[in-house]
């Protein structure tokens, strides 16, 4: 196994210089003073913009990975104002737009690969009880990778009968699932054959994911086969609301429903009528009925809508999807058409799978938590039924309604209740007091008005509560547009919450195809990814150094005496910091120079914070998230380089290069002395 770096007393120091780089042991957060360190030969680079070279690609195929439901459209370069769409899945559920499949995948007992979506949850439906019990059906997992604070390669998932599977394995099946039909439908359509690197791959994440979570997404691409470790630019990371932003802006006035142009008092039409009704669930239809092609055309530059934005004109993108809300800010650059994000990313897990959790506290009210989990454990093929015919009827709720929603009990829930509980629902029912709940003798839940608002209250609110926080920021005030995209946008009780709480804020604007328009806007980046030409940075991130100790200024447990110096250890040395405008392209540099002889690796721990007043990487808040890895060439290599004596090793300088104004973080290196690219690598699952 190649060295690391030498201890402090062994780093090298550049005549002149103040500064030193050290890197902590993974162990951190508190480095001990006998440290891995470095010496930087340039301590204080300007960062520099460089041009971004294309790489020629055939077709874009983006993949829409989302918590509840999940899909793929693609463009060929040579017709990019042209955007297929996947053809339609088998299955489906009666009054739901199937063009896009849900997010479920089932497992063999043996753990091979069976079935995605609709065919995964039709198959688990199919099985016997029994047998169900031993097969591994995953659902919504996408959330996990959210919630997971120290996400690594081996973070596993809990299928429904509690058996786990490394994370990793279950999104690369659902990937590979993904390429192997995308594959073969571009294959039919392409006049020509084409080959595996004329693909470049997009794949959605949310804006809030940090960087563990996107990596992790990149890993499991490869692991599924998209593309190979060897090729990484042929797989873009797309942020979901940038993804919608990129698509809105190619919309023309009859692709969207504008919430704002109808007066509304309490909530209503001032004739007393459902504006969402009406002119929503129109648009729908017609979507449904050109959905026979499954061919979109867009602008070629930007769409009308756009003509009525001024130049320094703001706006929001809301995705409100299944597991997370996303936020982001953008402004149009114009004449050129791109974009400008003013504040970082924001969000949250505030989508519609907190309705279904809630529907799942209010039957843990009526039956008891244990039963739920008993019989969530012993039935789990019934339990998803029980999901899925709540999740059909959540899709029909609407504010005003009148009529009870009724929702269907399995009857192998009414059976299992009588026979592990001894009385029957409806007793349960009755004897809970829930008066907002009520029992058909059609062994049916009937959930009244009130009950399915108190549902979705706790869900809308946070998300009206998030945008409003948002909107008070200075550099976010005096928005002009929201756009409501992502699946729980086609909700009317979210529409109505939030024209409510903001319409007299703002515009606000619904994507008539609001489902797809992360995927349409994925397929638009792949083809462009400079289309965003500045980001925010979500986090300050940068490393540790030694500097000059000050006396009085410095405390004296930072105090490190080395080689007769006094120097002041652990002061984060800053890359770039959180809300910082970065530029697409835009470089950070930094040097180093080997701690000795024949080192073969060089590894320099990455500290990042949610804020910007910090001075030490033991400041609170503030924790290692990955390390880039530098690969050296053989030491004989450089040695030869020097006229064969070898000096040339001892001066030998590694010029880093990072990039923070992409999606993800990137990295690039090489050997000052030779001009060789080092390998350069930055990992930010291995904490």
């Amino acid at each position: 196994m190649a060295a690391l770096l030498q201890p402090d007393t062994n780093s090298l120091q550049v005549p002149g210089s103040d500064r030193s780089v050290s890197t902590s042991p993974s162990s951190s957060p508190s480095p001990s003073r006998n440290e891995c360190s470095i010496a930087p030969l340039t301590p204080s680079p300007r960062t520099e913009v460089r041009p971004r070279v294309a790489r020629p690609f055939s077709v874009v195929v983006a993949i829409d990975f989302g918590t509840t439901s999940s899909g793929y459209a693609f463009s060929f370069t040579e017709d990019p104002e042209a955007i297929h769409m996947m053809r339609r899945w088998e299955g489906g559920d009666p009054g739901v737009a199937n063009q896009k499949s849900p997010t479920c995948l089932l497992l063999t007992p043996d753990l091979r690969f069976h079935s995605f979506g609709f065919a995964a949850r039709d198959s688990y439906h199919d099985l016997d009880p029994e047998e169900a019990r031993h097969w591994l059906y995953f659902d919504k997992f996408k959330m996990k990778i959210h919630s997971t604070s120290d996400l690594t390669m081996v973070t596993e998932l809990e299928s429904v009968n509690g058996r786990r599977v490394r994370a990793i394995e279950v999104f690369a099946h659902a990937l590979k699932f993904f390429r192997e039909h995308a594959l073969k439908e571009v294959k039919d359509q392409s006049s020509s054959v084409l080959e595996g690197d004329e693909v470049r791959w997009v794949i959605t994440v949310p804006a809030v994911w940090r960087q563990p979570a996107k990596q992790f997404m990149r890993e499991a691409a490869y692991l599924a086969g998209l593309v190979s470790p060897d090729s990484p630019e042929q797989l873009l990371i797309a942020l979901e609301p940038e993804a919608a932003s990129i698509y809105c802006r190619k919309l023309r006035l009859h692709q969207v429903i504008d919430l704002s142009q109808r007066p509304m008092m309490n909530g209503l039409d001032l004739d007393g009528s459902r504006p969402f009704d009406s002119s929503f669930r129109q648009a729908r239809e017609q979507l449904r009925r050109a959905r026979h092609s499954r061919t979109f055309l867009v602008e070629s530059g930007t769409g009308e809508l756009w003509s009525e934005m001024q130049t320094g004109d703001k706006y929001i993108v809301a995705d409100c999807g299944g597991g997370t809300v996303d936020l982001t800010v953008h402004q149009i650059e114009q004449p050129q058409g791109t974009l400008k994000e003013l504040y970082k990313a924001s969000g949250g897990p505030y989508g519609a799978v907190g309705v279904d959790l809630a529907f799942e506290s209010m039957l843990c009210q009526i039956f008891g938590t244990d039963f739920i989990e008993t019989f969530k454990a012993k039935r789990p093929a019934a339990w998803v039924d029980l999901t899925i015919a709540f999740e059909a009827r959540k899709r029909t709720a609407a504010p005003g309604r009148a009529s009870a929603l009724n929702i269907s009990l399995p009857f192998s829930f009414i059976d299992f209740y009588k026979r592990h509980c001894g009385q029957s629902v409806e007793t349960a029912l009755r004897k809970s007091n829930m008066n907002i709940v009520k029992w058909s003798s059609q062994g049916m839940l009937r959930l009244t008005t009130e009950a399915m608002n108190e549902l979705f209250q706790p869900t809308i609110s946070n998300i009206i509560k998030h945008i409003e926080n948002l909107m008070q920021k200075e550099e976010v005030k005096g928005v002009r547009f929201l756009f409501l995209v992502g699946g729980f946008a086609e909700s009317p009780m979210l529409q109505r919450a939030v024209q409510n709480a903001l319409g007299q804020h703002c515009r606000i604007i619904i994507p008539q195809d609001v489902g797809l328009t992360i995927l349409k806007g994925a397929v638009l980046f792949g083809l462009d990814p400079t289309v965003v030409r500045v980001r925010r940075c979500p986090l300050t991130y940068g490393v540790g150094v030694l500097n000059r100790f000050v006396e009085g200024r410095h405390p004296q447990e930072k105090l490190l005496i080395k080689d007769g110096r006094e120097w002041c250890t652990d002061i984060l040395d800053r890359f770039v910091s959180v809300d910082q405008s970065v530029a697409l392209g835009e470089e950070v540099r930094r040097s180093y120079t080997p701690a000795r002889v024949g080192q073969r690796k060089i590894i320099i721990n990455i500290y990042c914070s949610p804020t910007d007043d910090v001075v030490y990487i033991t400041d609170p808040g503030v924790r290692k998230c990955g390390a880039i890895t530098l690969d050296l060439p053989e030491p004989g290599a450089v040695a030869a380089s020097s006229n064969g004596n070898g000096a040339g090793f001892e001066r030998r300088e590694i010029r880093a290069t990072m990039q923070f104004g992409d999606t993800e973080i990137k990295v690039m290196a090489v050997d000052v002395v030779t001009g060789r690219q080092v390998r350069a690598s930055i990992d930010f699952l291995s904490n």
